[in-house]
């Protein structure tokens, strides 16, 4: 077995695991090209056969997708249930969803997947199934649970739609209220949630295992060079992660394609990081997010013992972070680097707004733009301290007194 076959069977066992699942033996097969009967060939099926009845085993885990006939086929011939890798993410997916968002997704993945599989329940009607005359009770049955399926689907999907609605008004907000946006992204159990926790001083559940968190999670940081900005964590990437999966969870990849910056996390100490970054450099291109910024984290160089550090590019603009997050190591580089990247130069001065212009004053209010104020019949007296990059988008509120301070600034 090759170095990235092996580095994939790796994964599908922590995969299995990460579901509950005790995994008694491995068997590879060269498949090339595949049976449309059982996916491998009839002769390592019977060998798996003779391996499951060895071990008592009650599951096998196929490391593909699998076509609905493929399963049923093999779950008839070794007589144990059988699933393939989608099913399994969706298993682990369906365990580990929180929100009421997350559950609604994951359901409606899990319906579209077996939408294809009904049949299997009901093959030892089979026989009762034909053309005129011949409709039995099987395929009465298999039409009224596609039928209640389809129905359900729709429910789901009329419901996922109002939340999303939502969620977008709450990620609208944030877009208007010009506060930079950061998403944390990488390969699943790369240590994003650990660092999400150190940036935000938050408690977001933080595990040993792949998946860990399906949930976005939103949190604003306030004490940046650059201002306030508001901080998403994501959803981790695998290999071969299923199109339903990244289609039903929009709303989470959503905070990576409408960000300004990804920290893009990858576990510095894995031996397979490169082809991890790639992974995620796939996906991200998929949902859209291809173009957006990036600031590489690697994270835990505690584990090479090696001393945190933060590397430049040519315009010394801040490329790398090295830093061990469960450690607290590093981290302080990666807030300057934030800074830098989303910062630029600070506008510092006097800003005087008449009474007319509360919405102005109420979006450097959000901002956190105003360092001190007082109020008179003039109006507002302010003193800005702030990026210029969270400036400049209020120009168009056609304030002169803020255009005069951008300008000064410069």
């Amino acid at each position: 077995m090759d170095a990235d076959a092996e580095a994939s069977a790796r994964e599908f066992e922590e995969l299995a695991r990460s579901a509950g699942a005790e995994v008694l033996e491995r068997i590879g097969a060269r498949v090339d090209p595949p049976s449309p009967r059982y996916y491998i060939g009839s002769g390592k099926a019977d060998e798996l056969k003779t391996l499951v009845q060895a071990l008592d085993a009650n599951l096998v885990l196929v490391d593909h997708a699998l076509s609905p006939v493929q399963e049923r086929n093999l779950e008839q011939h070794l007589g144990v249930r059988v699933v393939d890798r989608t099913g399994l993410i969706l298993d682990i997916f369906a365990q580990r969803a929180r929100s009421h968002e997350g559950k609604l997704e994951v359901e409606l993945a899990q319906l579209k997947h077996l939408a294809t599989r009904l049949v299997r329940g009901w093959t030892h009607l089979e026989r009762q199934r034909g053309g005129i005359g011949l409709r039995g009770p099987g395929e009465t049955q298999l039409e009224t649970d596609r039928r209640l399926l389809a129905e359900r689907v729709r429910q789901l999907q009329k419901r996922l739609e109002k939340v999303r609605t939502q969620r977008g008004q709450q990620r609208r907000a944030r877009l208007d209220a010009g506060i930079p946006r950061v998403a944390l992204v990488g390969y699943t159990n790369a240590g994003k949630s650990t660092l999400f926790n150190a940036l935000t001083r938050s408690a977001v559940h933080v595990a040993d295992q792949l998946f860990a968190t399906l949930d976005p999670t939103v949190r604003r940081i306030e004490d940046l060079a650059c201002g306030p900005v508001v901080l998403a964590d994501t959803v981790g990437f695998v290999r071969k992660l299923p199109h339903d999966l990244v289609a039903a969870f929009r709303a989470t990849l959503a905070e990576a394609r409408d960000a300004d910056l990804l920290l893009h996390v990858t576990d510095a100490a894995d031996p397979e990081r490169e082809r991890h970054i790639g992974v995620v450099d796939a996906v991200l291109e998929e949902i859209g997010a291809g173009q957006v910024p990036q600031l590489a984290v690697f994270n835990k160089i505690d584990m090479l013992a090696q001393p945190p550090a933060l590397d430049r590019d040519e315009q010394s603009q801040p490329r790398r972070v090295w830093l061990a997050a469960r450690a607290g190591t590093g981290v302080d580089m990666l807030r300057d680097a934030l800074g830098a990247r989303l910062g630029g130069a600070r506008v510092r001065g006097p800003l005087h707004l008449d009474a007319g212009s509360g919405r102005l004053h109420a979006r450097l209010k959000v901002l956190g733009a105003i360092a001190d104020e007082r109020f008179d019949v003039a109006g507002w007296h302010l003193l800005i301290d702030a990026p210029r990059g969270l400036l400049e988008p209020l120009r168009s509120e056609g304030e002169r007194a803020l255009t005069r301070l951008l300008e000064r600034a410069r």
